[in-house]
């Protein structure tokens, strides 16, 4: 496998770097949103030379999307129907699909939930709810919700995925958990001995994806515990491996 990138997720596809040798996988994108138009400019011009790179050397490109196209609440969130951007970030996602689609390359374009786990970035959501829950004051969205996948499990999947020789299509790579973000930061007082003042505001999205698909390429899936209440042992996980200093002191990564 040959990995663009050397950020959260290249880091954790490293291991697989010498399986799957007829794959280019793309992990340098735009890693969050909003960013300025020179950074959107900077990943559409990444995605052409990747491109091009696969073309000539007759190589499928992976392409990381988002899961933030499927924004309205109640939606199906699959990768059938005609999906409507919710935020500027899913629309250029959309965009550079369309690119690679049209392109002729063979490729598997992967929609992505919430992908956690050790060293993930400040900026990322897990990581910016745990320092605002262990400062004591932490800013939460009415009813927004996310599915989220530890890295661990993405790499498992990602390795599925191409282990089965899929290929041309998009698929969503999710827990099938979409919880509210609400939940996520009442698991994480309970894990840190932790009860913050809250700031609710109403500018929420779901982004929820449906794991039909991925469930019938990949029914290995089933034994890494995806569905209802996953998220929970994700956290957990992630806790562990992280050990922030505060946690490490209350010792509140155990059952209570």
């Amino acid at each position: 496998m040959e990995i663009i990138g050397n950020g959260f997720l290249a880091r954790h596809l490293a291991p697989l770097s010498a399986e799957h040798h007829g794959a280019t996988v793309l992990a340098a994108g735009v890693p969050t949103h909003p960013l300025p138009d020179a950074e959107h400019r900077r990943e559409t011009a990444l995605v052409d030379d990747t491109i091009r790179h696969c073309l000539g050397q007759d190589r499928m490109l992976v392409f990381f999307s988002t899961v933030s196209m499927y924004g309205g609440p109640g939606g199906p969130g699959d990768e059938t129907g005609p999906p409507a951007a919710s935020t500027r970030y899913g629309q250029h996602k959309l965009d550079l699909e369309r690119t690679i689609k049209a392109s002729g390359v063979r490729h598997l374009i992967l929609r992505l939930g919430y992908v956690l786990g050790p060293d993930e970035p400040a900026f990322r959501l897990l990581t910016a709810l745990v320092a605002q829950v262990l400062a004591g004051r932490v800013r939460v969205q009415r009813g927004a919700r996310r599915d989220m996948l530890h890295v661990a499990d993405f790499v498992t999947v990602v390795d599925a995925l191409l282990r089965t020789g899929v290929c041309d299509e998009t698929v969503n790579v999710a827990s099938g958990d979409c919880v509210e973000v609400a939940t996520v930061v009442r698991h994480l007082e309970r894990r840190l001995g932790v009860s913050a003042r809250w700031q609710v505001s109403d500018d929420s999205i779901e982004h929820c994806p449906s794991v039909r698909k991925l469930r019938r390429l990949v029914p290995e899936v089933d034994r890494l515990g995806f569905g209802p209440g996953y998220h929970r042992t994700a956290i957990d996980r992630y806790l562990e491996a992280a050990r922030p200093a505060d946690v490490v002191r209350t010792g509140r990564t155990e059952q209570p």
